[in-house]
């Protein structure tokens, strides 16, 4: 598995040429294809909709003014990769809102990178629930860049991702996770299973917990090591709270530089978006993660 197809989601945020770099990296160690996509934020249903008057000079001013932003967010897009050293490269700009163009585009590529909402930069094409939206109806993993920038590499670090965590707790979504990661997985330096309130779920996790997992990874040639931890727990049944939180706090502690989480979520995603780790995550992020759905 590699990923030789990757789709990057390309605007003006601050920081978006980081993501920009991150994923031409990604396609520079597969020999694979980066296309660069800007959308429009121009609904497909406005098309559909037969009250809408083409003609109306005052809706073409404001189509017009949606697609010379998009070209203007691709502006640094082709002489940044072509920097890095990729030539197989592509842009497009898309009429579509930014949640549905991208998931539907994403379903044609191995990876789909994408940027963290961020609050203070809203932007009048992508809510915060974008990354939520690509990450459940895309069908494919989705690496989320965050707004504040990459950690820096340390010494000699070479690559995206030399020490990655992987949030372990044996559901089909993590599962998916693991396998879609495997690429990353393979390269870097040093991995690390995190297994969280492993008493809970003992029949999901084995014994000892995330062992399995282990020897999975071991037969795909990834050296593993496993950190068991315990969330914070409350109430009278002192059940686990806060595992978002502590996650986040061991990969800092553990100095990582990328995390791979099983994206759990709901069928309504509008009305509750995913599971409360998931939304910490991506509400609290501070490097890159890879998720699967």
């Amino acid at each position: 598995m590699s990923y030789k197809s990757i789709l990057v989601h390309v605007d003006e945020a601050p920081r978006v040429a980081e993501r920009i770099r991150m994923a031409a990296e990604l396609a520079l160690q597969d020999d694979g294809h980066l296309l660069g996509v800007a959308m429009t934020g121009i609904a497909r249903a406005l098309y559909q909709n037969a009250i809408v008057d083409e003609q109306d000079p005052n809706l073409a001013l404001h189509l017009n003014f949606l697609r010379e932003r998009a070209n203007r967010a691709l502006e640094q897009f082709a002489p940044l990769v072509q920097r890095l050293g990729l030539q197989d490269f592509a842009q497009r700009v898309v009429d579509d809102d930014p949640g549905a163009g991208l998931s539907l585009m994403g379903r044609h590529t191995d990876l789909v990178v994408i940027g963290q909402a961020d609050p203070e930069h809203v932007s009048t094409s992508a809510g915060s629930d974008f990354p939520a939206q690509v990450l459940t109806h895309s069908g494919r993993p989705v690496l989320v860049v965050p707004y504040a920038g990459l950690p820096q590499p340390a010494s000699g670090q070479a690559g995206p991702a030399r020490r990655i965590m992987v949030a372990w707790n044996a559901s089909k979504e993590a599962a998916r996770a693991v396998h879609e990661a495997l690429p990353l997985l393979r390269r870097a330096e040093r991995v690390q299973i995190a297994v969280f309130d492993a008493d809970s779920q003992r029949a999901l996790l084995g014994e000892p917990p995330g062992a399995d997992l282990l020897h999975y990874l071991a037969r795909h040639g990834v050296e593993a090591d496993l950190l068991v931890r315990q969330s914070p727990r409350a109430g009278l049944l002192k059940r686990p709270t806060g595992t978002g939180e502590a996650l986040l706090s061991l990969v800092a502690e553990e100095n990582c530089d990328l995390l791979v989480l099983g994206a759990y979520g709901h069928s309504r995603f509008r009305e509750t978006l995913l599971g409360g780790v998931t939304r910490t995550v991506l509400e609290a992020m501070t490097v890159p993660v890879l998720m699967a759905h």
